[in-house]
């Protein structure tokens, strides 16, 4: 007797391929402009942010994905406990941050993490960014610092805050790389179920060691919270991730370099950080930098394999 052999999900179009990563970039460009109106400790939004975004993820990966859990290699679980651990002390840095310095300079800061990327994928994957895509990353930085210019000429408390903000995007290319090197053993429902999972336990249980309340908070901060995994987390992390089945990883880390400007953008009207001229330079060079890795992607063949990219 035959069997029909099953047919291919069909490819998306370039259309619905580019619109979500667009709308993946707007809402993990939401995090920062958030987290400004949670009223709770740094550590707390990190654990909580997490702990719900992770809660729905594990669930249908035990559900969906019980046969693949169990099939993991020690190393591979090892591997995911490294990525967790890194994805939590990213949060933890990175909103850290923004009890320090402004919204722009924090966002412009840690999302430097394409020059991470490509140095660690460089050593631990023996992956090259071309002459064109390491242009634009230079360019990107380049506007990136220029928006964070202010907090570096003000030092103090905003220079801590903007060296957490750093510390936080190394982190984040740790668990970009991590992501690439073990999802070919994986499906992303599983890889993300686990390692959301592993950054909340570590968050969590990190308050036992830290005089940091994680409860008694408003309704208001509560909502922020639950705001702060859905949008940025649920929504913009699955389409970023979405969108590197189909795009260069460099291309969509670059892209999120939009996420500064927007970030921006959000806090003139609702915090009342207003960007100055050189910020607004530094905006400009960063959209132009993310036009000439799009130039470089198109260029591409074949397109090549997926990972998974950390957002904020």
């Amino acid at each position: 007797m035959s069997h029909t052999p099953p047919v291919p999900a069909p490819r998306p179009t370039k259309a619905r391929v580019y619109g979500g990563l667009v709308l993946g970039v707007v809402a993990v460009s939401w995090a920062a402009p958030l987290i400004r109106f949670a009223e709770a400790p740094s550590l707390a939004i990190s654990a909580w942010r997490l702990t719900f975004a992770a809660t729905p993820l594990l669930l249908l990966a035990l559900l969906r994905g019980r046969a693949e859990l169990a099939s993991l290699s020690a190393r591979i679980w090892g591997w995911l406990v490294l990525s967790g651990l890194a994805l939590a002390l990213h949060f933890a840095t990175w909103i850290a941050s923004l009890q320090y310095t402004t919204v722009a300079s924090s966002v412009a800061l840690v999302t430097t993490q394409p020059v991470w990327v490509a140095l660690f994928a460089w050593v631990a994957l023996s992956e090259r960014v071309g002459p064109r895509g390491l242009a634009a990353i230079g360019l990107c930085l380049a506007g990136s610092v220029l928006i964070g210019a202010r907090d570096f000429a003000a030092g103090g408390q905003a220079l801590w805050g903007d060296v957490l903000a750093v510390m936080g995007a190394i982190l984040a290319a740790v668990y970009f790389v991590i992501g690439r090197r073990v999802r070919d053993a994986m499906s992303l429902g599983t890889y993300v179920g686990v390692v959301y999972s592993v950054a909340a336990v570590a968050l969590m249980v990190a308050h036992l060691f830290v005089d940091s309340p994680l409860t008694g908070f408003t309704p208001r901060t509560w909502a922020v919270l639950v705001g702060l995994a859905v949008v940025p987390q649920l929504i913009g992390h699955s389409l970023l991730n979405a969108s590197v089945r189909h795009l260069s990883a460099p291309f969509v880390a670059v892209t999120t370099l939009g996420e500064p400007v927007l970030s921006t953008l959000w806090a003139v009207p609702l915090l009342g950080e207003t960007p100055d001229w050189v910020q607004l330079v530094g905006g400009g060079m960063a959209l132009v930098g993310v036009l000439f890795m799009a130039r470089e992607e198109a260029l591409r063949q074949p397109p090549p394999p997926d990972m998974v990219p950390a957002a904020d």
